[in-house]
């Protein structure tokens, strides 16, 4: 009961810093807003006992992530010109965004919560069961991801050699 308590809070601040993320206009503003969403979601793993996701989560995404959008917001700097080319893509973004909530609604609707089956996180460490879900029941997802992480990596080295 007492993870409610915290759990609710933590999940408004993560929801409220993903919508100042897309909200803003100034680059800067959404990637701090950002570091504040995954130190949230962090916190909520703290909650749910999963110490070792939550680590993971401050050093690969609070840390590297951002520090990877923020130099690329630094060498990027969008005039203020160019912001009006997305403008005729805001209608869209509001439908799909708004499709997504309704989605969202639905299964959490429709989600019943089964006491009789015991999560498979919860046999064993949670270090443990990560592994073994990631390298054993979905090997071949979690190799098309570093495969598409190892593609944007070279394709980012790329782009940075032609301007030099």
């Amino acid at each position: 009961m007492m993870e409610a308590y915290a759990f609710y809070p933590l999940a408004l601040l993560t929801i409220v810093a993903a919508l100042v993320v897309v909200s803003r206009k100034n680059p800067v503003h959404s990637v701090l807003a950002l570091v504040i969403c995954f130190i949230g979601v962090a916190a909520i793993y703290i909650v749910l006992h999963a110490e070792f996701l939550a680590a993971v989560q401050i050093l690969v995404y609070a840390g590297g992530i951002v520090v990877l959008y923020l130099f690329v917001v630094m060498l990027v700097s969008l005039r203020q010109g160019e912001t009006a080319k997305t403008a005729r893509h805001r209608l869209p973004a509001i439908i799909l965004a708004v499709m997504l909530f309704a989605e969202l609604i639905v299964v959490f609707v429709r989600a019943t919560p089964s006491a009789a089956q015991p999560s498979p996180v919860m046999t064993g460490s949670a270090t443990q069961a990560l592994g073994r879900v990631l390298l054993v029941e979905y090997l071949l997802p979690f190799e098309i991801a570093s495969l598409l992480l190892l593609v944007a990596m070279i394709g980012a080295i790329v782009l940075a050699k032609k301007r030099v």
